[in-house]
């Protein structure tokens, strides 16, 4: 599959604060890519930079396979995004909504578009009922009708279920999956809850302090079977590179800071007894459950292995 989106160390640092910190990533087409971290992790950040909203320290992006910054307005064109809320007109319909926007886009939409648009968000029985009357799940759902509005290629959506009811949520799910599965949309979407992207990415991303920690499939960074394991040492750069040149490297995470692996449980034990015969000093070992438990012990403040890792 092509990339559609391709990030190589990305940072943007405000005055003294790094929000994103070398940051790399793929997203491949028919991706549906779950971009986590909690609040104030670089999320919102790295977003705004693949709108051109934002402009970087340092590092490239490539969309579509085109620079960014020298194909802004060609490559814009192709993208749909909502950040945060999305900036609807609340005293307009639903239809006088999606009729603006359609206009402002170029497109002369005829009324069986823009009802077929409402349909696919399941808001064309209220599709002549002012915005201010609707739910925050009904406007969410609003704003990617008004994203799509233009048939965009790729579609960035920055915490779409925040604010939602448990309803909500769901519906937002089933639409996101909706985009996937029968649209064949490519689809980056930011959450803090490893739930939800679990429920509808094939692929994801965890981010910290706008570094990136852990990416990879979904299925297979959450087998059950398996632990996430950080290794503190005495020196954990000649550590790093004792695996690398191992056939321990092939459980090594990349990108991660720190030494990060993910194996099964059983050989923890059998790595500990390598590194030691290595005379590589091991200060701690820290295996989790499961990525869930991992995500909870990185994204938490004065968490053992955020500090441990600094």
């Amino acid at each position: 599959m092509p990339a559609i989106i391709k990030v190589n160390n990305l940072s943007k640092k405000f005055k003294k604060i790094n929000a994103v910190d070398g940051l790399s990533f793929t997203v491949q087409e028919g991706d549906v890519y779950g971009f986590l971290g909690q609040n104030g992790a670089g999320k919102s950040t790295t977003i705004r930079m693949l709108l051109t909203l934002v402009k970087p320290t340092a590092g490239d992006i490539s969309i579509f396979g085109k620079n960014l910054f020298t194909h802004r307005g060609e490559i814009l064109k192709d993208i749909g995004a909502i950040i945060e809320k999305p900036d609807l007109y609340k005293y307009l319909t639903a239809f006088e909504n999606l009729a603006l926007f359609a206009k402002i886009s170029g497109i002369k939409a005829e009324k069986s578009f823009l009802m077929d648009h409402l349909k696919m968000v399941e808001l064309d029985e209220r599709a002549h009922d002012k915005v201010h009357t609707f739910s925050q799940g009904m406007k969410q759902r609003l704003g990617i009708a008004v994203a799509l509005v233009h048939n965009p290629k790729l579609i960035i959506l920055d915490e779409p279920t925040n604010g939602l009811d448990p309803q909500g949520i769901a519906d937002m799910r089933t639409l996101i999956l909706k985009l996937s599965r029968q649209m064949g949309k490519t689809i980056l979407v930011s959450s803090h809850l490893l739930s939800e992207i679990e429920l509808v990415a094939n692929k994801m991303l965890i981010i910290h302090k706008g570094r990136k920690m852990i990416e990879g499939k979904v299925a297979e960074l959450l087998d059950p079977s398996k632990s996430v394991v950080y290794i503190e040492t005495l020196n954990d750069e000649k550590a790093r590179q004792v695996i690398i040149e191992s056939s321990w490297q092939r459980y090594l995470q990349p990108g991660a800071k720190g030494i990060l692996l993910k194996m099964d449980k059983e050989q923890i034990p059998v790595l500990i007894s390598y590194l030691s015969q290595l005379d590589i000093g091991i200060l701690a070992v820290k295996p989790t459950h499961s990525l869930e438990d991992y995500f909870i012990s990185l994204t938490t403040p004065n968490n053992y292995v955020e500090s441990s890792a600094n």
